[in-house]
């Protein structure tokens, strides 16, 4: 995969992405607005995130991570690939199975583990009753995870990457079919996760056949290749289960505080945006393109396309970082603030998404940096950095929560992600120049920080400027896309003056798409 192909590659997970996450603010809008914060929305939240949790055990974040480069490594060799999927499905779901019924069954302290500020009140017993309905999301999205893998590792992101806009498709249908009806709102949000998920795996499923993979279940058995596959699974999925953690921290500590969860969630989401689309979209491409090069042993491909994966991810997420602490209010305001949600919530949310706005580039640098492991098949040395990142993140978000409030949670969220950047950044230096940016990528990097800075002084005075308007009914939107428009206006040119990017390079990427 040439650098341009690999930025093709980004492109088309990035906008399938984008319209995920765009459906995604929908439905949290409608989320935010129909149900609002309080116990329903708490109890919500905790809930829909167990499954997300464990899912970044069993599915993207960690068991791909081991089976993606076994997998491409067995596809550029013509090793029986398809096999090695099949029993690796199989095995998953044997798993996925005994933990989904272990956790319908102690639901309750699960429930407790994660949200223990719950217990006593109300929002504990809402949260065990939605747990137990969408907890076997997990089941489908982890075994669709597998299969999307598959799929990448021969090039192909569009079902994959599409696949998502399922769930959050299925979610507004159902909570407007139940204003239409007059019925429960959250009872037909939770309801139709796992159905979601049923969907997703069967898109993904197809599009695996008609990609010409025989992906069937078949009787798990424990040989080399699966043997092989666990020994470097694990330490990925503790890996990812500390990372887990870092966000259940987080929510031990919201959960102490009244609508606190609600605020953190929200703000997630915001910041979640350009992560999604280009943080996560960079490692999903990213990281089957390096097994192959190092298979090649192709050195100097493998550190091109790492820096201008690096590149064009920090040219996209640097100024939306500088969005995000600049300009919260009017992004939350707009968004979010209707119906149940209030000017009070506006100002708690916005507070978090400046904080989390400041970890936006360590969280996606973390998606650049982790596949030269995982690459390699090295996914212990990122658990021990992740179990470091949750020292962090537990010392800070549980030891300034006496004197802060709840807002030490996306403090230590932040800091931890810095942390952890760090830890990955020294731990490549052993695999030499592979493992390290180019001098254009260098070169680069200051110049985006300026050109983001640039941007971001605009957006404050202009932020000023329109203010009357963002408090006034339909004229919200329209001032928000006019900030959005020219704040992207000031950043395009700020960068081609500075040389953060060449028009040259810009008509070639989009004439290559094309």
């Amino acid at each position: 995969m040439q650098p341009v192909r690999l930025l093709r590659g980004v492109f088309t997970v990035g906008v399938w992405t984008m319209l995920s996450r765009v459906l995604g603010f929908v439905r949290d809008v409608m989320i935010a607005g129909l149900i609002g914060p309080g116990p329903v929305m708490d109890a919500f939240v905790a809930a829909f995130r167990l499954p997300n949790m464990f899912r970044r055990f069993f599915a993207e974040g960690a068991f791909n991570a081991a089976f993606v480069p076994m997998f491409s490594k067995r596809l550029e060799g013509g090793e029986d690939p398809d096999g090695f999927a099949s029993l690796a499905l199989s095995g998953l779901a044997l798993v996925l199975l005994f933990v989904v019924a272990l956790a319908m069954i102690f639901m309750p302290a699960l429930v407790w583990a994660t949200a223990e500020g719950f217990a006593g009140d109300e929002r504990f017993d809402l949260t065990v009753e939605f747990g137990r309905v969408v907890f076997p999301y997990i089941f489908f999205i982890s075994l669709a995870a597998l299969l999307s893998g598959v799929l990448n590792s021969g090039g192909r992101f569009v079902a994959a990457a599409a696949a998502p806009v399922l769930l959050n498709i299925m979610l507004c249908g159902a909570m407007a079919a139940a204003v239409w009806t007059e019925g429960s709102v959250p009872g037909a949000l939770v309801w139709s996760i796992p159905f979601a998920g049923v969907a997703q795996l069967a898109m993904v499923w197809i599009a695996a056949q008609r990609a010409g993979h025989r992906v069937r279940p078949t009787r798990p058995r424990w040989t080399p290749a699966m043997r092989q596959l666990v020994r470097v699974a694990v330490p990925a999925a503790l890996a990812g289960g500390v990372m887990q953690i870092n966000l259940l921290v987080g929510q031990q500590v919201a959960s102490n505080f009244e609508s606190a969860v609600s605020w953190l969630y929200a703000a997630d989401r915001l910041y979640q945006l350009p992560l999604g689309v280009v943080g996560i979209a960079v490692g999903i491409v990213l990281l089957p393109d390096l097994s192959r090069r190092l298979r090649a042993d192709d050195g100097t491909g493998a550190r091109m396309a790492l820096s201008r994966a690096g590149e064009v991810s920090l040219a996209l997420t640097i100024p939306s970082a500088v969005a995000l602490v600049v300009i919260p209010i009017p992004l939350i305001t707009v968004l979010f603030q209707r119906g149940n949600f209030g000017t009070d919530d506006t100002a708690a949310t916005a507070l978090a998404v400046a904080i989390y706005g400041l970890g936006l580039p360590a969280f996606v640098l973390q998606k650049v940096l982790q596949p030269i492991y995982f690459a390699r098949e090295d996914t212990k040395r990122p658990f021990y950095y992740a179990l470091v990142s949750l020292a962090v993140n537990a010392a800070l978000a549980i030891g300034l929560a006496p004197y802060i409030g709840w807002i030490a949670a996306a403090l230590g969220t932040t800091i931890a992600g810095w942390a952890m950047v760090w830890l990955l950044a020294r731990g490549v230096r052993p695999f030499g120049d592979v493992a390290r940016f180019d001098d254009r990528f260098r070169s680069r990097l200051w110049r985006i920080c300026i050109a983001a800075a640039i941007m971001g002084a605009a957006l404050y005075g202009l932020m000023l400027t329109l203010s009357p308007f963002f408090g006034v009914g339909g004229w919200r939107w329209l001032a928000l896309l006019l900030l959005i428009v020219l704040g992207t206006t000031v950043y395009y040119f700020a960068g081609r003056i500075t040389g953060a990017f060449r028009k040259s390079e810009l008509k070639t990427a989009l004439r290559r798409q094309r």
